[in-house]
């Protein structure tokens, strides 16, 4: 059984979705001691708990301390087995890192994996469905990973409510992938109001475009209003086409103007596409798992996180891949695995 320290690094949730995540792809058993142990409110939440689960399901594992407010746990996996699953977080926890855990095994089950997901789409801390739909997946595409998503309904802190489909296809195998190069050839975007004027929607739109525009960048950016949801809750999305993928987003807030939502996206957007390299800060995270997969790969990312170190660390304490990194925390890096 592999020992993880659930405090290394930034010692949150991530920690425990990438291990849960390659311990299940890997058949290898972990035991996670000091879960969460940096964050005000330790041990497992609702989210976490929704994620350990599920992947127990696909794995058939069996498992140990897997409770609301639990600071340890083991998980020791069998084989993977396709079917439909349904998750309900029960809160506004966030889908996309739910996915995050359960699409990495997924996909190496011996069929079709559906699932159905219930909570938080558009959330602080996480990335939104939109992001997921736009950025991640493409990119991962990119690589022959294999999945259709659909948003049906999205859900805002602090109701939740949101729901994602996701149908995820098997495949044997990732192909090695280079992802240095970042070449823009337009910026699109979601600009969204759930049960909200659908103003709010287009002065977040316009502002981005306005910000982007001066920039010289050609924009398009779809304005979303719905009435459907437990409810209100505004944000947008902005990314990159061309070679690569880099994104910039916000999220609307009581009394927080929909020009500054508009604005802290278009600025975020523009601090990724100034660094040149092929991943923003938030992707690098997420991609880490997929290069153990990937035979030798590279990955230049606009800024080292404290995430990526720690998904680093329980990648190489799961499997037998290394990583090379040239770069300090924050500053623009290139990661390398063999």
């Amino acid at each position: 059984m592999i020992e993880i320290d659930g405090s290394y690094g930034e010692g949150g949730g991530a920690l425990l979705r990438i291990s849960a995540a390659l311990s299940a792809l890997t058949g290898n058993a972990i035991h996670v001691t000091n879960i969460r142990a940096k964050r005000p409110r330790k041990g497992l939440m609702p989210q976490h708990l929704n994620a350990l689960n599920v992947v127990a399901h696909l794995s058939r594992a069996s498992c140990k301390g897997v409770c609301i407010g639990s600071t340890e746990i083991s998980l020791t996996p069998q084989d993977l087995i396709a079917g439909e699953y349904k998750v309900d977080i029960g809160t506004a926890g966030s889908i996309t890192l739910v996915l995050q855990c359960f699409m990495i095994p997924a996909a190496f089950a011996d069929a079709p994996v559906k699932i159905t997901l219930i909570g938080g789409t558009d959330v602080r801390w996480s990335p939104s469905a939109d992001y997921l739909q736009n950025i991640t997946l493409p990119l991962l595409s990119s690589i022959g990973y294999k999945a259709r998503m659909k948003l049906i309904q999205r859900g805002h802190y602090p109701r939740g409510g949101g729901i994602i489909k996701m149908k995820i296809f098997p495949i044997k195998k990732l192909k090695p992938f280079n992802f240095s190069h970042l070449k823009v050839d337009m910026i699109k975007g979601v600009s969204h109001a759930v049960k909200l004027p659908e103003h709010v929607a287009v002065r977040q739109a316009k502002t981005a475009e306005n910000l982007l525009s001066k920039k010289g960048f050609e924009t398009d950016i779809e304005v979303q209003h719905s009435n459907q949801g437990l409810g209100s809750g505004s944000g947008i999305i902005l990314w990159t086409e061309g070679i690569s993928r880099v994104g910039g987003s916000s999220i609307g807030e009581p009394g927080k103007r929909a020009e500054l939502v508009g604005q802290e996206a278009a600025e975020e957007l523009l601090y990724h596409i100034s660094q040149k390299a092929a991943l923003d800060k938030y992707m690098v995270d997420q991609i880490i798992p997929y290069m153990v997969l990937s035979g030798d790969s590279l990955a230049e990312t606009a800024k080292l996180t404290k995430h990526a170190l720690t998904n680093i660390y329980a990648a190489e304490k799961i499997t037998s891949r290394k990583f090379n990194i040239e770069g300090k925390l924050g500053d623009r890096a290139v990661i390398k695995v063999s």
